[in-house]
């Protein structure tokens, strides 16, 4: 009896360790089929940034806060960070107005219709952003196609002053972001279940109320998408400002340049630059306590 229970317990612990076996020569396959990945993050992001900080963190007397404190209470820092923040905050707003509503008028067209409409919205992809701002300085300068169809109707009777200043960013930059707010949008709307509207609309709800009560919650996660792309991207615009802006629009993309090019001060460019990344997590963060990173990237919650 004794010796049959021996014979068992040897087996069992032969069992487990054949399965602990299986189990790190998995754990190493996923770890071999990870190092690709991680060496180009370690190279691209990881040690990149860790050198931004060191840089930010240098002065020719050591290591010290000194970039960090100039940059703090140097008044055109704030500034700028406060513009580049406010009008990311401007395009994403519009983008989510204007950006549903086309997204909902593309999702009740004809295949045929939806289709020429997607590749339209599509289409400032395959142009460059420099093409697409120079565009933007044709239509709105004070002899530009805008001003003179206004002045020609008389709606004004002198031109606008559409381009150098924040108006004339602004539009660019909406130009470029709408389709990342239409894309998530279409591709969400088109997974909703048209029963859904139709028993709503079947209990007797009007049109407004089903959209608002029965829609949008089911379209909110490719809405949180849209609205997370369009807001980090419009934070690191450079070009579109720098043009349309006309040294006006002094964002932190523009900041940095100035410091790195022009002033030839990498020490506060790296600060603005680290200090920016962790404005940019911070505001991430606040928008995961609202909305769950997960349904942004379309994981499933439950898996």
């Amino acid at each position: 009896m004794s010796a049959t229970a021996e014979d068992l317990s040897s087996r069992l612990n032969r069992a487990a360790d054949a399965v602990q076996a299986a189990e790190r020569r998995r754990q190493f396959g996923y770890g071999l089929a990870a190092l690709p990945g991680g060496l180009l993050m370690l190279g691209l992001l990881i040690v990149p940034m860790g050198w931004l900080v060191f840089v930010s963190l240098s002065t020719a007397d050591g290591i010290s806060l000194s970039h960090y404190r100039a940059v703090v209470t140097d008044s055109s820092y704030l500034s700028s960070l406060w513009l580049t923040v406010w009008m990311a905050t401007v395009v994403t707003a519009l983008c989510i107005v204007l950006g549903y509503v086309l997204a909902l008028a593309i999702l009740v067209m004809p295949p045929a219709a939806r289709g020429l409409c997607l590749m339209l919205v599509a289409l400032p992809f395959w142009t460059s952003v420099l093409v697409r701002t120079y565009g933007w300085l044709v239509l709105l300068q004070n002899r530009g196609v805008v001003n003179k169809g206004l002045l020609s109707l008389g709606v004004i009777e002198e031109p606008l002053r559409m381009m150098h200043n924040v108006f004339g960013a602004g539009v660019g930059m909406f130009h470029i972001m709408l389709p990342f707010m239409v894309f998530p949008l279409v591709a969400q709307m088109r997974q909703i279940d048209e029963a859904y509207m139709r028993a709503a609309l079947g209990l007797g709800a009007p049109v407004g109320y089903a959209l608002r009560r029965v829609f949008l919650p089911l379209s909110a996660p490719g809405l949180a998408a849209g609205a997370v792309f369009v807001f980090v991207l419009s934070l690191g615009f450079y070009i579109t400002p720098a043009l349309l802006g006309g040294g006006r629009t002094m964002t932190v993309a523009i900041v940095i340049e100035r410091d790195v090019n022009l002033n030839r001060d990498w020490g506060p460019a790296a600060a603005v630059s680290v200090l920016f990344v962790l404005v940019i997590l911070l505001l991430l963060a606040l928008i995961r306590r609202f909305v769950p990173l997960d349904r942004v990237v379309g994981a499933d919650p439950a898996t």
